[in-house]
């Protein structure tokens, strides 16, 4: 992309937390900023990327140019990048695949979406696929309802692009569609077992009142993990029919929708 077209993107992606609008609505998007390789000088580029678990990953495409983007060569140099997702802005270690597993997953990549592919074949050369592995970037700053509600939209935010990938798939569930609906299954878990764990006693110790509330949370928080094992469960399948699986998603977005906003409704305030 041109440097300014670059730095609308980057600055809209601040401003709305990770939302740009057209003509990338509703994509995945990140800012990655690396170190230059031979300037020193701090340099972020938005990019597009896939989940992968507990890292994510990045493919140096350069939109088809034969050279490898500034970006890559700049992590060579130094693969210790910051990532900013919309909510968190965390340090990260960029490793580069190689061999049998660059292979596979950028053929998942390709599976998804054959753009890739087209690169590739426009380039004239193989495509860097980069994983970004999370390092600990501390307590974030700001209200903490602030940030429960900014957590709670990412979420929301995923369930709405895997819904439409879903309902976009043909008459099989592709193995990156597979991955995406596992990794926020995961992520979904991590996050409400954080609050089980920490956030809700502190509440209740700090407010004992809140007792029927926080009940309620933990009751639905079961629910959603009865429902995330089930999508899980039907992932697994190797002849999952996408009409299947759209009808598990659309059960965990309903019950899901309605706990995180009586949840922001009650403890928003609050925490704030």
């Amino acid at each position: 992309m041109p440097i300014d077209f670059n730095q609308q993107i980057i600055e809209k992606f601040r401003a709305n937390a990770g939302e740009v609008g057209a003509p990338f609505e509703g994509a995945r998007l990140l800012l990655l900023t690396t170190i230059g390789a031979r300037t020193g000088a701090p340099r972020t580029t938005p990019l597009g990327y896939l989940p992968d678990g507990d890292r994510i990953l990045i493919i140096a495409s350069a939109g088809g140019s034969p050279r490898h983007p500034a970006w890559y060569h700049n992590l060579l140099a130094n693969p210790d990048v910051t990532v900013e997702d919309g909510v968190f802005t965390y340090p990260a270690r960029a490793v580069v695949l190689a061999g049998e597993e660059r292979e596979r997953v950028f053929a998942r990549a390709v599976e998804a979406d054959p753009g890739w592919g087209e690169y590739e074949t426009r380039s004239g050369r193989a495509l860097p696929v980069v994983a970004l592995v999370p390092g600990d970037a501390g307590p974030p700053s700001g209200p903490i309802g602030d940030l429960l509600k900014q957590l709670h939209d990412g979420f929301r935010k995923e369930l709405a692009r895997i819904r439409g990938e879903v309902a976009a798939s043909g008459p099989r569930v592709v193995a990156q569609l597979r991955v995406n609906c596992l990794t926020m299954c995961h992520n979904l878990h991590v996050h409400h077992s954080h609050e089980d764990n920490g956030m809700l006693p502190g509440l209740e110790r700090r407010y004992p009142e809140l007792a029927p509330v926080l009940e309620r949370l933990r009751a639905e928080h079961v629910v959603v993990q009865r429902l995330l094992e089930q999508l899980k469960t039907l992932l697994g399948a190797d002849d999952v029919a996408p009409e299947a699986l759209l009808s598990e998603v659309d059960r965990l977005i309903g019950e899901l929708e309605a706990h995180l906003d009586y949840e922001e409704e009650q403890l928003v305030p609050l925490l704030n």
